[in-house]
């Protein structure tokens, strides 16, 4: 299998800013430890308080998946429910 890489940026509404910067540190911490994770990086833009750029690599299709799956279940996907989400995904 090849590996995966998602690109792109997050928009975050002004009401949900200061709780997704909080729970950003440890979306980074559980998302790095997670197994065939490469890379992750989630920035916030020096120009759009509200834009977060988004860079990840993951060694396969399948831990991509994973990684989907964690997310949709953990804090992470309940504080950014609203965040409007923008990627290009190479496999």
């Amino acid at each position: 299998m090849s590996k995966v890489t998602l690109k792109g940026f997050i928009l975050v509404p002004v009401s949900d800013l200061e709780i997704v910067k909080r729970e950003l540190l440890n979306h980074t911490r559980l998302t790095l430890e997670e197994p065939g994770c490469i890379t992750f990086s989630v920035t916030e833009s020096s120009e759009n308080p509200l834009r977060f750029d988004v860079y990840e690599e993951f060694k396969d299709k399948h831990a991509f998946e994973y990684h989907q799956k964690r997310v949709k279940a953990s804090n992470w996907g309940k504080v950014t429910v609203n965040v409007a989400r923008h990627y290009e995904i190479i496999e």
